[in-house]
């Protein structure tokens, strides 16, 4: 059985999580992996107990290039609680708008900085959905998460 995918959501509005569950039902009609969403409202750097899974975080950006409240309390976790994440493999796919040219797509940026710099290794380069392209953050999840598939496939592949 392949390695389950963990799809950790942090949204504001539910357009991440609305991409998530788009996600979540391609994962399941293409592969014979296991998927589940999980909301980051709850979540600490435990959820990361799970060596086996694969984490994709599906984020978009707040304010002033801020995670979601949703999210504020698991990145800082990860922050300061410093875990040690080597050995965890992850994604991530960021929603953002350009109009915001400085902080266009932080939220995705910040928790790909975070894992990398407690040890998780990256699949894939991070994705940044721009909502001032014109194209649906869920057809271009769905787009996305196809490649990022078979960028996990061959990872896996060649370890």
């Amino acid at each position: 059985m392949a390695d389950p995918i963990k799809i950790l959501v942090g949204t504001m509005t539910g357009t991440a999580e609305m991409v998530a569950e788009d996600m979540q039902a391609a994962i399941e009609a293409e592969t014979e992996r296991e998927t589940e969403i999980l909301l980051m409202d709850d979540l600490d750097e435990t959820v990361f107990d799970d060596v086996e899974a694969v984490y994709l975080i599906v984020t978009s950006t707040y304010g002033q290039g801020d995670v979601p409240d949703n999210a504020l309390d698991f990145y800082e976790a990860l922050e300061e609680k410093a875990p040690d994440l080597s050995g965890i493999r992850f994604g991530v796919f960021g929603l953002g708008d350009s109009t915001y040219a400085d902080t266009f797509n932080h939220g995705g940026k910040r928790f790909e900085k975070v894992l990398r710099e407690r040890g998780a290794r990256q699949i894939g380069e991070r994705f940044a959905h721009n909502a001032s392209g014109g194209d649906l953050p869920e057809d271009a999840g769905v787009e996305w998460v196809r490649q990022w598939l078979g960028e996990l496939n061959r990872s896996q592949e060649a370890a």
